[in-house]
């Protein structure tokens, strides 16, 4: 079979650079002819990485001379534009007040892919301080860099956020992979939303450092690509403890960095799965549909349905969020250069408010509304929101869940819960589930205990496999 870049996996690509068949310079290239033909409609690559193709050819001197450094060898990668890249690419958090921001150095994660041989091909748009800026503000939507579209249906379908660059900019093809980042439904919803597959790992399985932050208790990066295959494999290139990021001390000796072997086609077989119904809620007729023939496919596959369980509901507090904002953020604009702009918070408010209109397309109360906290931690409201959220979300809620019905995972639809997830900081995977008559597209989501993205991993591979219902969209 002659090969074809769009839809194609990872492993795909590799196997033609070793035949010969293909070089990472040519195969940035057809990346960057696909910016060329449909960024302008998606709106998804906020900036192209003007050294992308100097390193696709120094990598394919390189494997020419000593060999692959191994599954990412030469693969074109975007990045979300709040994760630091220190090259002649910016960090925006797509917002104007960081127009002109160069880190300083990559992140710990960029780092990691240029270790691991990709290719920073870009950064990708996003919902404008990863939708943590104001209330009401359209997912996708930045002041520097416009809106995201849905490749499903331009205009017409939820693009998700806020990592809805690197969600588009996949399902359109514009990359092999993207990194997105996660505080509550940032990776699932524009994953689930763009028919991609997502991975929220675990809080402390990837290094946070350099990536501008919400929330010190519930940040995370994470893959985002069009199979599971490619999903694990990011993820495994990822992971690894960093010395400045205290959450990555947790992860266990010994644990996985390739989840290889979970790339299971039997991992369904006997495997116990919870639903709790009132997650479902909010779904239309067509979307429960759909996931309940997903539910049933899960079952045809070996899988028993605990179905329904019960879990806390009532987790819409965003205190914890709101104080560790102007905590995290003031500490990440500190170490900009003495010439720049901004350095607080405080004054990110002010330069938008000399913008006007420009920044503040839909305001900045939630800047504001956190920018009134003292950024301290000392409060009683914070505390006792965050120990509130830790009993509810871990002991009352997944981990009770799961060791009460003995479950290997529980069973969401497409981000419905990624707030209790995110505020235990446990690990999710979403995966296409299929489409509505207009060709929404819905995913079905796993999430387990801390550190049990193989189990995930080897439980959505078996699904993924099983129905195989992701299908390109058709933007041209």
């Amino acid at each position: 079979m002659s090969f074809t870049l769009n839809e194609a996996t990872i492993s795909e690509m590799q196997n033609e650079m070793e035949t010969g068949n293909l070089s990472a310079k040519k195969l940035t290239m057809k990346y960057l002819e696909n910016i060329a033909k449909y960024n302008e409609t998606v709106n998804a690559v906020l900036e192209v990485n003007p050294e992308a193709l100097h390193i696709a050819e120094a990598l394919d001197v390189e494997r020419e001379q000593k060999g692959s450094r191994g599954p990412l060898h030469g693969i074109p990668i975007l990045v979300k534009d709040n994760i630091d890249t220190g090259d002649k690419t910016h960090t925006t958090a797509g917002s104007l007040a960081l127009e002109n921001n160069y880190a300083k150095e990559d992140a710990f994660i960029v780092n990691k892919l240029r270790e691991a041989g990709a290719v920073i091909l870009g950064k990708t748009n996003l919902t404008e301080w990863a939708n943590f800026m104001t209330d009401g503000m359209p997912n996708g939507y930045s002041s520097l860099g416009g809106q995201v579209m849905n490749p499903y249906g331009l205009g017409k379908f939820d693009v998700g956020g806020s990592s809805a660059g690197s969600g588009a900019g996949v399902a359109a093809n514009l990359a092999a992979g993207a990194i997105g980042t996660e505080t509550s439904g940032s990776i699932l919803s524009p994953a689930s939303s763009n028919s991609l597959v997502g991975i929220k790992p675990t809080v402390g399985l990837l290094s946070r450092t350099g990536i501008i932050p919400i929330s010190n208790s519930q940040d995370t990066a994470g893959p985002m690509t069009r199979t599971v295959e490619d999903a694990a494999t990011l993820l495994g290139a990822l992971s690894g403890a960093d010395a400045k990021d205290a959450a990555t001390s947790l992860i266990k000796k010994g644990l996985t960095q390739d989840y290889s072997s979970a790339l299971n086609m039997d991992g369904l077989n006997n495997a116990k799965l919870g639903i709790s119904r009132d997650y479902l809620e909010g779904l239309d007729d067509e979307e429960l549909t759909i996931i309940n023939t997903a539910l049933a496919d899960l079952q045809k596959s070996g899988a028993e349905l605990i179905d329904p369980i019960s879990l806390p509901t009532n987790l819409n507090d965003v205190n914890v969020l709101l104080h560790e904002f102007k905590s995290g953020v003031n500490a990440y604009l500190k170490n900009l250069s003495n010439n720049f702009p901004v350095h607080s918070l405080e004054e990110v408010i002010q330069l938008n408010e000399f913008f006007g209109e420009e920044a503040l397309k839909y305001g900045q109360t939630v800047l504001e509304q956190s920018d009134e906290k003292s950024g301290k931690l000392v409060e009683a409201e914070y505390i006792n929101a965050r120990l509130n959220d830790i009993q509810m979300s871990q002991e009352q809620g997944i981990d009770g869940a799961m060791y009460e019905n003995n479950l290997d995972a529980l069973i969401f639809a497409n981000n419905y819960g990624a707030g209790i997830a995110a505020k235990a900081g446990y690990p999710s995977i979403t995966v296409p589930a299929g489409y509505t008559s207009e060709g929404k597209p819905v995913g079905i989501t796993f999430t387990g205990k801390a550190f049990t993205e193989e189990k995930l991993i080897e439980l959505a591979y078996a699904y993924e496999q099983a129905t195989k219902q992701r299908k390109a969209p058709m933007i041209d």
